[in-house]
């Protein structure tokens, strides 16, 4: 039995899709810089999450966003839209700042052998959606406008905010109300200032502007997955605001909380500080590169659970490193052979994963397998690949493909999920060029020496 840690119960539960498929929905990157390895954090434990699924043989569809408009600066709805601020910065068009920072992303995540979602959407590709549920909820009663926008009013629901314990916030306490009824209270539509000239704005029926962030999230999970739906993913740090104004929005205007189990991956730490862009204490995929594999990040998120603080640091991924080599030279000294999946060490792997996704326990059975001489080499090799199928590690893939392959191949994979299937076609070719090839799997695609 799969249990999940259930952030709206604060326990773990018993996991049973609502519907034959998994509708699962992960919150993803606001495309205006890098993502850093905080961040990837959080898409690593999401993909385990979808492997374990997918190991327990349930069908998934997966959604993730890409915010590309509506992040502000601050989670009051305060300060200059993170897109277009650093727009104006570089003196690039946000469009285009957009799309190469999503590329970005898409790259690193198959570098960390990241499965791709289902479907990818856009904020800006569902304005009109958002627009819809704003004047849903203003049918409702539910909103009211001040100077700088449209905003919900959170006092019209008695149970605002009960998964993060906030009803009982203090009014200004830590927010500065600007003319907002309640603290609590956020922005449905915000309006384009006067004197400055946005990139990206839209006509709405209570003026000029842009949606605000919480809303983008319900209009995508709602549009793509129906409500309610199976599992909502995303960082601790949105179970104080983001997500309780996602579930408010949902359930004023559907009658419905948006997702049956809420599921946060905890923080990446430097120093025991929580890495972040504004302390400047973060770390891109790119840094890290230059000295470690990405995959070696991968062992190292593994190697702690999704629920607890991790502390990084170089000595951390060099440990993890020597460990994942130690893993790989391992497979590749296992005598080759028809093999069968260890029943013993399975059960014990599958309760492990299933256990809230213990993916620190089950790199323990997986060593212990390996170390275990009643095993025959050909059996350890089929079970480790078994295995990986959760553990995303790549174990029995060509060692050290060259960067431009994986590259090729990271684009490659959008190109097919647009169904730009000629230009995929063109890709593969150019894949083979270098001497490997691609073949797509159920879970995604593998890079094997030709």
């Amino acid at each position: 039995m799969l249990t999940l840690y259930n952030s709206k119960t604060r326990k773990k539960e018993p996991f049973t899709p609502l519907k034959e498929e998994v509708r699962l929905y992960t919150c993803g990157p606001t495309v205006y810089d890098f993502a850093h390895i905080g961040n990837l954090r959080t898409y690593i434990f999401e993909d385990v999450l979808k492997r374990v699924l997918f190991y327990n043989e349930y069908e998934v569809k997966h959604v993730m966003n890409i915010t590309d408009v509506g992040h502000l600066v601050s989670d009051d709805d305060t300060g200059e839209d993170k897109v277009e601020k650093k727009a104006k910065e570089e003196k690039k068009d946000a469009w285009q700042l957009t799309s190469f920072y999503t590329g970005e992303f898409i790259n690193d995540a198959k570098r960390l052998n990241i499965l791709g979602p289902t479907i990818l959407v856009k904020a800006t590709d569902t304005i009109k959606e958002q627009i819809d549920l704003v004047k849903i909820l203003e049918e409702k009663g539910y909103t009211y406008i001040i100077e700088d926008g449209v905003y919900f009013d959170t006092s019209k629901l008695d149970d605002y905010g009960k998964m993060a314990n906030l009803d009982q916030r203090e009014a200004g306490k830590r927010v500065e109300m600007r003319g907002k009824k309640n603290p609590t209270d956020f922005a449905l539509w915000k309006f384009s200032k006067p004197e400055e000239k946005r990139q990206m704005e839209w006509e709405a029926p209570w003026g000029k502007g842009f949606p605000g962030w919480h809303t983008e999230c319900v209009v995508m999970s709602a549009k793509y997955l129906g409500i309610p739906f199976d599992i909502h993913c995303g960082g601790i740090d949105h179970i104080e605001i983001h997500h309780p104004n996602e579930i408010a929005q949902a359930k004023a205007a559907y009658g419905e909380n948006p997702a049956n189990f809420w599921m946060h991956g905890e923080f990446l730490t430097v120093k025991e500080e929580k890495m972040s862009k504004s302390k400047g204490n973060f770390y891109t995929l790119k840094d890290i590169k230059k000295d470690y594999p990405p995959l070696a990040y991968r062992y190292l998120c593994l190697n702690s659970h999704y629920r607890s603080k991790m502390n990084f640091s170089r000595e951390a991924m060099q440990g993890a490193k020597n460990s994942l080599r130690a893993l790989q030279n391992r497979f590749d000294d296992l005598e080759q052979g028809s093999g069968m999946v260890s029943d013993e060490y399975k059960k014990e792997f599958l309760e492990a994963v299933n256990n809230d996704l213990n993916t620190p326990r089950a790199l323990d059975i997986t060593w212990s397998m390996l170390k275990d001489n009643q095993i025959s080499d050909q059996d350890k090799r089929t079970t480790l690949e078994d295995f990986d199928r959760v553990l995303g590690l790549r174990i029995s893939e060509t060692r050290e493909v060259p960067q431009e392959v994986t590259d090729l191949a990271a684009k490659r994979d959008l190109l097919r999920r647009e169904s730009k299937f000629d230009e995929a076609d063109e890709i593969r070719e150019q894949i083979e060029g270098f001497g490997y090839r691609v073949e797509d799997i159920k879970d995604g695609y593998k890079i094997t020496k030709k």
